[in-house]
């Protein structure tokens, strides 16, 4: 975290930050080495610390009730932001009218703007002509990428020999890349050679340097770009372990997704991001998530490799009820079982230590 290429960050998040649309904000928040994050708004926790509204734990990240507020702030500090990152991931990548107002007041004074979403500002004439009238730069990192620049699927994945790790889940919004990262983070701590293949636009924004952003592809493409990736990040760096981020899940019914990283990332083995207190798929009701057993079926089923260990996300559970419903679920799979955010990832790297043990002799 001491190299911030990329600049000083505004993070918008405004009605969002403690909710499942808000997950690009906790990204940015939690973890990344494209910005120096200062500060994050939403007005419903101005005042507050980012950090503790999101994890419990302050850490020096503020949140001011609108973008002149943070920007202000910012140059008092004597660290003057230099963009504004939309923090929002909503259902379907739109962004709303409020929000569209305040990313052009942010242009007015004077921010660069980064957006991961389905709405490309670029593309908004009144917003590009804002930016060009300011000298602003607008990068829309869900814009899909040139057809000359994608890859067809070719079967070389077959010569990446190291350790595949896919971080899949039952859920979209379930804190796969969180729990991703802090793998990958821990893994590296162990001594070993670990590289993340982001797969979405928060991956991105947290400067994974193997990504791609699975739902800008054209279909015909996406497995051919996640053996890119994940070929290309064993060519250069020649990792012991590589730890594909995984996107939606398998039976979600407007998210299916996992189903491409297995069979193009070709995964050694999966472990299964769960929030087993959640009844229903995020934002559907009306449709109640699957059980975790058919879940892990399934992704054993279209892999043929097994889910060596279930991941925890806490929410809805009293943090005294962790480790007991941690250790229900281990009862009931016969796999190993851990939050992360809350216990690290001692349990997970005990785990995969054979495999890794297997692919490096």
């Amino acid at each position: 975290m001491e190299n911030h290429p990329e600049g000083n960050a505004v993070v918008y998040c405004d009605r969002a930050f403690q909710t499942t649309q808000g997950k690009t904000a906790h990204g940015l928040v939690r973890f990344t080495q494209r910005y120096r994050v200062l500060s994050v708004v939403d007005s419903c926790y101005a005042g507050e610390d980012a950090g503790f509204i999101l994890d419990g734990l302050k850490n020096g990240i503020a949140i001011y009730e609108n973008v002149p507020q943070a920007v202000k702030e910012a140059g008092v500090s004597g660290i003057p932001a230099t963009h504004l990152v939309v923090g929002l991931a909503p259902d379907g990548g739109r962004l709303s009218r409020e929000a569209r107002e305040d990313v052009k007041t942010a242009i007015a004074l004077g921010l660069h703007v980064d957006s991961g979403l389905h709405d490309f500002l670029s593309e908004d004439p009144e917003i590009a002509q804002l930016a060009a009238r300011h000298a602003i730069t607008l990068r829309d990192i869900r814009k899909p990428p040139s057809r000359d620049q994608l890859h067809f699927f070719s079967g070389k994945i077959d010569g990446v020999s190291c350790l595949k790790v896919a971080l899949l889940g039952t859920d979209s919004a379930v804190g796969k890349r969180t729990t991703a990262w802090i793998l990958v983070q821990a893994l590296r701590s162990s001594g070993y050679k670990a590289v993340m293949i982001g797969t979405g636009q928060t991956s991105w924004l947290q400067g994974a340097h193997y990504c791609i952003i699975l739902d800008s592809l054209i279909n015909d493409f996406v497995a051919g770009e996640i053996e890119h990736a994940v070929w290309t990040a064993w060519k250069k760096e020649q990792p012991d372990v590589i730890v594909i981020e995984g996107q939606g899940s398998l039976l979600n019914p407007a998210y299916p997704g996992g189903f491409e990283i297995l069979a193009a990332g070709r995964p050694d083995v999966v472990v299964l991001q769960h929030a087993p207190a959640r009844k229903e798929y995020d934002g559907f009701p009306g449709y109640p998530l699957h059980p975790l057993d058919k879940q892990i079926n399934a992704i054993e089923t279209i892999s043929g490799k097994p889910v060596v260990a279930i991941t925890l996300n806490h929410e809805g559970i009293a943090k005294e009820r962790i480790q007991s419903v941690c250790q229900s679920i281990a009862n009931e799979t016969g796999l190993p079982v851990t939050d992360m955010l809350v216990s690290g990832a001692d349990d997970v790297l005990k785990t995969l230590r054979p495999y890794l043990t297997k692919h490096l002799a």
